[in-house]
């Protein structure tokens, strides 16, 4: 990454003029101030990314403009300078918040070298401001007045402020990241990295180079030595997203990390030492995965410090309308379309459904219908497009210029909610015409492709399109739920 604009604080024209050549050979932007009364008017005028200041000044302590620099809302990297360095002074200065320390006299080849570390240093910051900040800061995460969401804020306000590490579960869809991006910004982390790790996503090859780093040359295509999650996330907060999914060899050495706070990159022998706060999240009962051997004992009470469950949206149903109206102003605002609320018969519909896939599925489902809506209008039962949900279209509201809603408008709103449900849900009918919920149709095809591969997964996944770890996830729900559909094979990997 660049760096723009430096600002040079020197009273010795010789040494200014030097240093601004030396910038303007890499195409900087280039400012100098005499006194600090200057250096003042500049950093008050305009903004740096970097700063070249004299540590003895005409009228001033360049130290003491340091810590003032320091204070800054886009304060700026400050190299000092001086031709009377000391050990003491140095030290003092960097504990002040200097980025480095130049002696004088120096070669335009010192100054390349710390242009190049200020270069580095701003990338690296750019890159932690990526992985901290959320892209969409979604307060809608703690929306609702019900005794659930009160607990929970409750909670949040109770334990974000410690140490203690979390375990967020709870099913898909009910906002279990942003429950951790909430420990995150109320703890008195929220100045330091928050650094995901999806460990779902993340293959078994990779995941613990992902976790700890590596060396150069540690594994093929190790070309340079990276950090890991941990490392990113020194001082700050590290999620460990859908934390079940790990792999049982690399559990021991996870529980080594939150036990010790130290590791070894993968291919190295130096332990590195962090100070990480984990939250963790899962929407499986990690205490039957422990029941069968597939997660560690050790690690989840490790983990399950402080439990937090995130309730079901149909668990806190009279919490929907307020979400309802939350996204719809943000929709509303994000697509430009100017909606009046929604219909009677809107809410009714969004109160009589289940919501599986939970306060995910409504705000995908209140973006759809504000594009579907008519400016002006409120949103229609059948612009929500919700399957299965029999809607009562005399209660919607007619369009603008509709003469009678039982003649122009039904037919238009029939077509739009059949239309829209198709796309949410296609169906498949059997050779009677009776329509096959979908998710039996998986079922179906997973029995099907493990029979024909007697019981391999590996080729079954293969056949089905699907990951290994997919096919794995769907055989547990299925035991879960009381059907074994692998069981009467010899069910294998290979």
């Amino acid at each position: 990454m660049s760096l723009e604009k430096i600002l040079i604080v020197e009273d010795e024209p010789v040494v200014r003029n030097l240093l601004q050549s030396i910038f303007a050979r890499h195409k900087c932007v280039v400012t100098c101030a005499g006194t600090l009364a200057e250096a003042t008017t500049c950093v008050g005028r305009e903004s740096f990314d970097l700063m070249m200041l004299d540590i003895r000044l005409p009228d001033g302590d360049g130290q003491k403009f340091l810590e003032q620099v320091a204070t800054l809302p886009e304060r700026p990297l400050v190299v000092m300078i001086t031709g009377y360095g000391t050990i003491e002074s140095a030290v003092a200065c960097m504990r002040a918040g200097a980025f480095d320390y130049a002696l004088k006299p120096f070669s335009p080849s010192q100054i390349d070298v710390i242009l190049k570390k200020a270069q580095s240093y701003r990338q690296l910051l750019s890159i932690n401001r990526l992985l901290t900040d959320d892209p969409e800061d979604d307060d809608s995460v703690l929306v609702g007045r019900g005794l659930a969401m009160t607990r929970l804020r409750q909670l949040v306000e109770r334990v974000a402020p410690t140490d203690a590490t979390v375990l967020v579960t709870g099913e898909s869809g009910t906002g279990k990241e942003m429950i951790a991006r909430e420990f995150y910004r109320r703890s008195p982390r929220r100045s330091h990295p928050f650094i995901k790790v999806n460990c779902a996503a993340i293959s078994e090859n990779l995941i613990e180079s992902e976790f700890f780093g590596h060396e150069r040359g540690a594994f093929t295509g190790a070309t340079e030595r990276r950090e890991g999650r941990f490392e990113l996330a020194n001082q700050g907060t590290l999620l460990l997203d859908e934390v079940s999914e790990i792999p049982l060899a690399l559990q021991a050495k996870l529980l080594r990390v939150l036990q010790e706070r130290e590791f070894e990159r993968v291919g190295g022998n130096r332990t590195i030492k962090v100070n990480v706060r984990i939250v963790a999240t899962s929407n499986r009962d990690l205490m039957r995965y422990v029941e069968k051997g597939d997660f560690r004992q050790d690690l989840y009470y490790r983990l399950n410090v402080f439990p937090v469950h995130v309730p079901a949206l149909r668990e806190r149903a009279d919490d929907i309308p307020l979400l309802a109206e939350h996204f719809l102003r943000r929709f509303a605002r994000k697509h430009g379309v100017k909606v009046t609320g929604f219909s009677d018969s809107a809410r009714a519909v969004m109160q009589e459904y289940r919501w599986p896939g939970n306060v995910r599925e409504l705000q995908n489902t209140i973006e759809r219908s504000v594009i579907l809506s008519e400016s002006g209008r409120p949103v229609s039962a059948a612009a929500l497009g919700l399957p299965g949900v029999k809607i009562n279209f005399e209660s919607t509201t007619p369009f603008a210029g509709s003469a009678r809603a039982g003649e122009e408008v039904l037919p238009m709103l029939e077509e739009s909610a059949a239309a829209v449900s198709a796309a949410a849900s296609p169906a498949v009918t059997d050779g009677h015409g009776t329509v096959v919920r979908l998710d039996e149709l998986e079922k179906q095809a997973i029995k099907a492709a493990l029979r024909q591969t007697g019981g391999n997964r590996t080729q079954a996944a293969a056949a089905l399109g699907i990951s290994i770890r997919t096919l794995r996830n769907k055989l547990q729900e299925y035991r879960a739920a009381g059907d074994a559909v692998d069981a009467d094979l010899d069910a294998v990997d290979a």
